[in-house]
């Protein structure tokens, strides 16, 4: 073994990513949705007009996964898809009525999971917390190269 255990900080990102995952599905399941689902239309809603290529980067998802999720979003009318007006191989997504209410409906119930992480930590702990997951992203990334 190459490292000790106890030295091996993955298991306790993962064990916190699946905690928040496990977190959120269970806030928006009520409502219909899933975590990606939930995700896009959260996206949707800051950046209308989006392509799915741009949503996927912003989902951080790939853009056959996102286009899976587009098309379930589509089907059940939460989302509308439009040619770009410049650019013909473009589709521009767009929130639907439908789409806004689920959005809102889920994320009243998303946020309290939001709330309570930022509820653990006061403001300069937050933001070293986001420096430090920064880095743990940035070393990953370097050590991928090296494989």
């Amino acid at each position: 073994m190459g490292m000790p255990a106890d030295e091996r900080l993955g298991l306790d990102i993962k064990r916190a990513e699946q905690a928040l995952i496990a977190a959120k599905q269970a806030a928006v399941r009520p409502v219909g949705l899933t975590v990606p689902q939930y995700a896009t239309l959260f996206a949707l809603a800051d950046s209308p007009g989006i392509s799915g290529a741009a949503l996927a980067r912003a989902c951080l998802v790939t853009p056959q996964a996102m286009t899976v999720v587009l098309k379930n979003l589509e089907e059940r009318g939460l989302i509308e898809r439009s040619p770009h007006p410049w650019h013909r191989n473009v589709l521009e997504t767009r929130l639907t009525e439908a789409g806004r209410a689920a959005l809102t409906a889920a994320d009243e119930r998303a946020v309290v999971i939001e709330r309570a992480i930022a509820g653990e930590f006061n403001t300069e702990e937050r933001e070293q917390l986001r420096g430090l997951l920064a880095r743990c992203a940035e070393a990953i990334a370097r050590a991928t190269l090296e494989l």
